[in-house]
């Protein structure tokens, strides 16, 4: 089956003069041959992600082709006169991509709205709500290293595809001959037909005004805040900068060497801002230019990271670390000024912190938990818009360094984070604190949570099969104990069933089924492990609750070490 597609290929792909070449030089290597062939890229809520290449299982004009005629198919299926959004990034070819949608799309009698140039994820998701259009697409990876490129897919809430509609498209697609029966159309002759049109200045504008009006202290002179900004050779450059420089940030520095789109990522080879190697350009320039905050935002600029100047040195701060800052400053805010609506809503994912229960308790916000995915918290502010009271959500974050406040998107948002990490530094600067105080107010208040994400890498057919294995044992020879700690009650997400272990008892989980595990501990610290969505690892999460910080600390470290030989590294 893998010699028949790859001898397929070989004869007809012949679209990219890239494709072509490699075809060519795969011939008689079986290895590279098979990992390229032996699956199809999977399409998912998620839609596509993976390596840049020639093959069924690689990112090219035909998978993203073969993709694309999925989604018009089901476009067509729930509008008659059905419209488009589309964006990228600066990945390698995903302007390429981009203009292939467009005019599959288009030969498939839909209207397109094509972004001119490179634009953040959370831009789409605005522009799919602002235009009415009935579906979406951002050609990107996020935060992968520069090999992978995506296919981000949306539905008309301007939430990633559930998976009623995923099914859809996938239906269609394994229906579809790569190379026979995807229709496509000229670009320059859909452009001038208004079959294709470029997204306008005043959707910008709009989206910029939006994230504007999320302002929380709109009174706050953010004159005296230093900043140093990195896009990370990715799309966040220009809308970051404009919202800073919007509400008063006028001291921002740009980090020269990554401030220009560059897919190949030179200077950051993993452009993701949970990892310190992503800040090492800001740091070497925070050396000759002393900023209060470093700032960065991932290629597609819908995940941001901070560093906090504090006591000489910069630390860089965990997605839960600002999460929890995040909420606890619009909460305490929007308290103090009246403007926290009765009934308010936030929302968090089940893998982030639960320091997050504590803050909104106080100040009696509900806070729903949802499965890993920003497209579950979208779809709470979706069921809130529906009974007109999508005012009342606040704030919603995952620990993966993804956050929203307001209801202009449907995804997280780097641009309006960007925004509120700095006035609420600036907040804090003005009463003499740092972040890194405050956060350290906010744990003794409410408890020490200390927590650590771990992923382990599981490339090729094998590591897949690796991933799968870990999952079966875990469920089927549940831990009774993790580190010591006596596990109290076990969660699988996937067979929807939560069993207490101290009373035997179980009862069924409310949320869409997933595969996720999750150990509640009796120190009340817990341990979850989850297969990511988009990438070839299987995760740990570690959440560790102490009296005191060395206690969290000592927590964590021993539950890190229990997990990683848990899953079997």
């Amino acid at each position: 089956m893998v010699e028949k597609q790859y001898s397929l290929w070989l004869e007809n792909a012949v679209m990219d003069e890239d494709l072509i070449k490699e075809l060519k030089e795969m011939q008689g290597n079986d290895e590279l041959i098979s990992d390229a062939f032996y699956k199809d890229l999977e399409f998912g809520t998620a839609g596509l992600r993976g390596v840049i290449g020639a093959g069924t299982n690689r990112m090219n004009v035909y998978t993203v082709g073969k993709a694309t005629q999925g989604l018009a198919a089901y476009v067509n299926s729930i509008a008659a006169n059905g419209k488009v959004a589309i964006a990228y990034d600066s990945r390698i070819k995903s302007d390429v991509f981009a203009k292939i949608a467009a005019q599959i799309f288009a030969a498939n009698g839909i209207k397109v709205y094509l972004y001119k140039e490179l634009m953040p994820t959370p831009m789409l998701s605005f522009a799919v709500r602002y235009l009415n259009c009935d579906a979406g697409v951002v050609v990107t990876a996020s935060h992968n290293p520069a090999k992978y490129n995506g296919y981000k897919a949306y539905g008309p809430d301007g939430c990633q595809l559930g998976p009623e509609a995923a099914d859809y498209v996938l239906s269609i697609m394994n229906k579809v001959d790569i190379f026979a029966d995807i229709k496509s159309m000229d670009f320059d002759e859909a452009l001038s037909s208004g079959k294709i049109e470029y997204i306008g200045s005043e959707v910008i504008s709009a989206y910029l005004d939006r994230v504007q009006a999320q302002r929380v202290s709109p009174e706050l002179d953010l004159s005296n805040l230093n900043v140093i900004y990195t896009p990370l050779h990715g799309s966040g450059n220009k809308p970051v900068r404009t919202i800073l420089d919007r509400i008063g940030a006028k001291n921002v520095t740009v980090v020269k060497e990554q401030e220009l789109p560059d897919g190949n990522f030179p200077t950051a080879p993993y452009p993701n801002p949970e990892i310190k190697q992503a800040f090492e350009c800001a740091l070497n320039l925070a050396k000759t230019v002393p900023a209060d905050l470093l700032l960065a935002t991932d290629p597609d600029a819908d995940r941001v990271g901070i560093a906090i100047s504090h006591n000489g040195e910069y630390k860089l701060l965990s997605g839960n670390d600002v999460g929890a800052l995040l909420l606890n400053y619009v909460l305490s805010r929007r308290k103090e000024s009246g403007t926290l609506p009765d009934g308010c809503v936030a929302v968090k994912t089940i893998v982030s912190t639960e320091i997050c229960k504590k803050i909104a308790e106080k100040y009696n916000c509900k806070l729903i938990e949802v499965l890993t995915g920003f497209k579950f918290i979208g779809e709470q502010i979706s069921i809130l818009e529906e009974k007109n009271e999508a005012y009342k959500y606040v704030f919603g974050f995952e620990e993966s360094y993804g956050y929203l406040a307001g209801d202009h998107v449907r995804d997280k948002d780097a641009v309006v984070a960007s925004m509120l990490i700095c006035e609420m530094a600036a907040y804090y600067k003005e009463k003499g604190l740092t972040l890194l105080d405050e956060l350290d107010n906010i744990y003794k208040e409410f408890g020490y949570y200390y927590s650590v994400q771990k992923s382990f890498t599981c490339e090729g057919q094998s590591g897949m099969k690796r991933i799968e294995e870990i999952m079966k044992t875990l469920r089927s020879k549940a831990p009774t104990e993790i580190g010591g700690n006596d596990v109290v009650r076990f969660n699988d997400y996937k067979t929807s069933v939560s069993v207490d272990n101290v009373t035997k008892e179980s009862e069924t989980l409310t949320l869409p089924k997933s595969n996720v595990l999750c150990y509640f501990l009796k120190c009340g610290s817990s341990v979850i492990v989850r297969p990511s969505g988009t990438e070839p690892k299987i995760k740990i999460y570690i959440n560790a609750v102490g009296k005191t910080s060395a206690d969290a600390d000592k927590k964590r470290s021993n539950l890190l070490e229990a997990g990683t030989q848990l899953l079997g590294f």
